[in-house]
């Protein structure tokens, strides 16, 4: 192949939106900190005692591996960084929960080729005021975006077990 040929192939790759799709949007460690503005709390850990670990499943459709789960809280404010698989690879998010209502979902990294539009807040500011029904489901709608329909549902179930943990969380700390 001829350096210009290559030249060409990689200027059409590289331009490509899938080609800059993927990515780390922002770290954690720096979501936490911007959440709660420099003085991040210590992590704390919920562990999945079968009922709640059923309710987790039921939301993802499928197994889910881990026995607990991080999360960071400040008074009503509780933060997780969690992970769903949109098509083939996760997805982390960042969620902030306050006072049993979505305040702030991020996209941190993304690892899938498609789908990358539900990272930009056009798209995530759609959850915030989102709460649960007694199903467990959100009791907002959330429009799609074509092209984009696994990520979407990933998201969307991280919100709903963003939510349902929060309301686990701060009913063991009204007790």
């Amino acid at each position: 192949m001829s350096f210009i040929k290559l030249l060409f192939l990689l200027t059409l790759v590289s331009g490509s939106p899938a080609a800059h799709a993927r990515g780390i949007y922002q770290e954690p460690v720096d979501f936490l900190s911007d959440v709660f503005q420099g003085d991040t709390p210590k992590p704390n850990l919920l562990w999945l005692k079968e009922d709640l670990k059923e309710h987790v499943e039921e939301i993802l459709s499928h197994r889910y591996k881990g026995r607990r789960i991080r999360y960071w809280q400040k008074e009503n404010r509780v933060v997780w960084i969690l992970e769903e698989v949109g098509k083939k690879k996760p997805i982390t998010t960042g969620i902030v929960i306050n006072s049993g209502r979505l305040e702030k979902m991020k996209v941190l990294i993304f690892r899938e080729s498609r789908g990358w539009e539900v990272r930009y807040p056009f798209f995530t500011k759609q959850y915030i005021n989102s709460g649960l029904k007694a199903d467990n489901k959100l009791d907002k709608t959330i429009d799609g975006i074509s092209g984009a329909t696994l990520s979407v549902r990933a998201l969307t179930k991280l919100a709903r077990i963003a939510l349902l943990l929060s309301k686990k969380v701060t009913q063991n700390v009204t007790k």
